[in-house]
């Protein structure tokens, strides 16, 4: 009897978080009257933090993967330029509060919603467009098709 309690206990409040739960990018488009950095100056940041340089960029598919899951997503990175190499182990070390955010958690639906973003928090950012390359359609079995006699070389 406990057993089932807890576990209809569990699933109501699964199901209420779900319900709340929203994705991050919806929650970056705010139709309100700001002013640029506004909501950088009240969220508590260090004012050496307020005006930082952000890349606004669609990353890639990696090489080892054919899906489109991620294509069309925008991410926001810091631009970081308190790097050094660690002399005992040779990695590179940062002093940097904002170094690995944006590879993990700034993530957007559109463009649009990257630049609101950054405006709302009062950073410059730059856009790097997409660069998509244009793929042949081929089949299989195209590797296999005759091609007519062979050519002379002249």
């Amino acid at each position: 009897m406990a057993l089932r309690a807890t576990t209809q206990g569990t699933s109501r409040i699964a199901a209420t978080l779900r319900r709340v739960a929203r994705p991050f990018s919806t929650d970056a488009v705010v139709e309100s009257d700001y002013k640029r950095g506004e909501i950088g100056k009240v969220s508590g940041i260090p004012e050496e933090h307020l005006s930082r340089k952000v890349i606004i960029y669609s990353p890639a598919r990696t090489a080892t993967q054919s899906g489109s899951g991620k294509l069309g997503k925008w991410k926001i990175n810091f631009v970081s330029t308190l790097k050094w190499e660690n002399p005992l182990m040779g990695w590179t070390s940062t002093g940097d509060p904002y170094a690995n955010v944006g590879d993990s958690a700034l993530a957007f639906d559109s463009e649009e919603a990257a630049k609101s973003f950054a405006e709302r928090h009062g950073w410059d950012y730059k856009v790097k467009k997409p660069n998509t390359p244009l793929l042949k359609v081929k089949s299989y079995s195209d590797n296999f098709k005759w091609k007519g006699n062979p050519q002379p070389e002249n």
